[in-house]
């Protein structure tokens, strides 16, 4: 299957409770080969609005953090586990991760990045490990199968908690280090 199928499937979706609610899918993009890939958890209102993840308030401060590290948002791909918004911007419940995952993991397929960057304590959760705690394991890399993964703070954490963006910051310059060695 190649993107595009993917994302037509993904369209006509109608697996949970989100797709009657949505105004659009947030299906994920960037460079369909990019060596490295952001995971979100779900969109947000503007998100919902554009059909493109993270262009919102956490959105503009993700791309901040990518130019400071000198790292091209065109050159990297962007997707959230859930393709759909919660409403009021819940977290997402299990049943909802369930039913997207597969959109996520024949993503991965397709784009095969090296790198996996999950923004969140909820994304790291789901690709990581269960029982992830992201004040603790931030910027920590793991192995899981052929993909070098961590998770940072997800951005809308910065924006509530400015206190963690000097975290942010080193976590986002290990990764530009990171790249360079692949």
């Amino acid at each position: 299957m190649d993107i595009e199928t993917l994302r037509q499937s993904c369209a006509a979706c109608d697996k949970c409770r989100l797709a009657p609610t949505r105004t659009n899918i947030v299906f994920g993009v960037g460079n369909e080969s990019a060596d490295l890939m952001f995971v979100g958890e779900a969109p947000g209102e503007q998100e919902d609005l554009s059909g493109i993840p993270f262009v919102g308030r956490a959105g503009k401060l993700l791309d901040s953090y990518l130019a400071a590290v000198g790292i091209d948002r065109d050159s990297v791909y962007i997707a959230n586990i859930l393709k759909c918004r919660p409403p009021k911007n819940r977290d997402p419940l299990p049943d909802e991760e369930d039913a997207c995952m597969p959109y996520l993991r024949e993503q991965v397929r397709i784009i095969e990045p090296k790198i996996i960057v999950c923004l969140g304590r909820i994304a790291a959760m789901r690709l990581i490990k269960p029982d992830f705690k992201i004040t603790q394991e931030h910027g920590v890399w793991f192995r899981r199968g052929r993909f070098e993964m961590s998770a940072f703070y997800h951005p809308s954490a910065l924006l509530r908690d400015p206190r963690k963006k000097e975290d942010m910051l080193t976590d986002m310059q290990a990764l530009a280090e990171k790249l360079k060695q692949i």
